[in-house]
């Protein structure tokens, strides 16, 4: 558990559920998903007592739940944000399985970056003057976002590079804003991976047999668009909400605009990374037809020069079976170069052949 109190100039962490709010800033508690589940009945407490309400009991399921999409909901009293980020092969329990890891381990092989499709949600329960978020166990997002607030706490006004959180949804699209970038990252070496398959896939001197390996990384990408389908759609549903709740946030709309621009930004980030998983899966999908296709001119142009190399020796298999015929009398046999001008008609007949199917470039592979 982390607590941190948040104003627009410092920033002070502790280790113990708040007894009251502030009134120049707002609160963030970082959970733990087994953490939240356990101390569920003091957070709730503590909720009743500095915001006056609870989270509902269906959202709690949500909260805890690691196999949830991504989705937004909102009450009168909170809004609730789920987003998944990539969770480097680490899994978290829920109420079903306590203490018990979920995940399992991937005993199929490919690349490494393969692995790294693997996402855990993260939930933002967003008060007025308080936000509560639920992480993985040894969330890095949440360690680096809580290393820089409390740097640029630390830090002087005129050394302050880095701009305080406005209020609980601005620290929330913060720290999205750092989980789309990590899909950004992602992307770039799955394209370096993916070029390297495409490279294999059209060498014709090379004979590629990693296909389970190019089958799950189809079937990955394929997961990580549905993955970013779901985020893209509870950011959107996010932005439709803060367009009609424009009249509450009326006193204050610089604080109302920027939250828009900053929603508006991570839904463009999120949009990239499915407009470019996409890009990767048609290119995936092409290098194979192409792959299949260089394949099949490679057999025709094998079957081809067979075809030829058999043209030519039909005939001079015809007569070398005219003159293995038995007869009595077969005048050429008796003649003493009948042998020599039989080899040399043959051998011309074949040079012939060869010219002939040549200048139709019936012979050599295609360029």
């Amino acid at each position: 558990m982390r607590v941190f109190h948040i104003s627009p100039h410092a920033v002070s962490e502790s280790a113990v559920l708040p007894e009251e709010t502030m009134e120049d800033g707002f609160i963030w508690m970082a959970f733990a998903r087994r953490e939240f589940e356990v101390l569920q009945q003091e957070i709730q407490s503590t909720l009743e007592r500095l915001c006056g309400s609870q989270i509902v009991d269906l959202h709690i399921s949500d909260v805890l739940n690691n196999q949830l999409p991504s989705h937004y909901d909102y009450t009168s009293d909170y809004n609730l944000m789920v987003f998944r980020r990539l969770a480097a092969g680490q899994s978290e329990s829920d109420l079903s399985r306590p203490g018990e890891i979920l995940h399992r381990s991937r005993d199929k092989g490919g690349p490494p970056v393969l692995h790294r499709i693997d996402t855990s949600p993260v939930a933002f329960v967003v008060f007025d003057r308080l936000v509560l978020t639920v992480h993985p166990t040894d969330c890095t997002i949440r360690d680096s976002f809580a290393s820089r607030l409390l740097a640029a706490g630390r830090a002087t006004a005129n050394q302050q590079a880095y701009r305080m959180p406005l209020n609980p949804p601005d620290l929330m699209l913060r720290v999205i804003s750092q989980m789309v970038d990590g899909y950004l990252n992602l992307r770039r070496e799955l394209t370096r991976q993916l070029d390297h398959w495409q490279s294999e896939l059209i060498n014709p001197n090379t004979r590629f047999n990693n296909w389970s390996a190019l089958l799950d990384a189809r079937l990955s990408l394929h997961h990580l668009d549905e993955i970013c389908e779901d985020q893209r759609a509870a950011i959107q549903d996010w932005i439709d909400a803060l367009n009609t709740a424009a009249e509450p946030h009326a006193s204050q709309p610089r604080a109302l605009e920027l939250l828009k621009v900053r929603s508006r930004d991570v839904l463009e980030h999120i949009e990239r990374v499915v407009h470019h998983v996409r890009r990767l899966e048609q290119s995936a999908e092409t290098a194979v037809q192409m792959h299949f296709n260089a394949q099949s001119n490679r057999t025709n142009d094998i079957m081809r020069t067979l075809t030829v190399l058999t043209a030519i020796f039909l005939p001079l298999n015809l007569i070398t079976g005219f003159f293995g015929m038995n007869f009595e009398n077969f005048p050429v046999l008796h003649d003493e170069n009948g042998l020599w001008w039989t080899l040399i008609s043959m051998g011309l007949l074949g040079v012939l052949l060869v010219i002939f199917f040549w200048r139709k470039r019936y012979l050599g592979g295609s360029s």
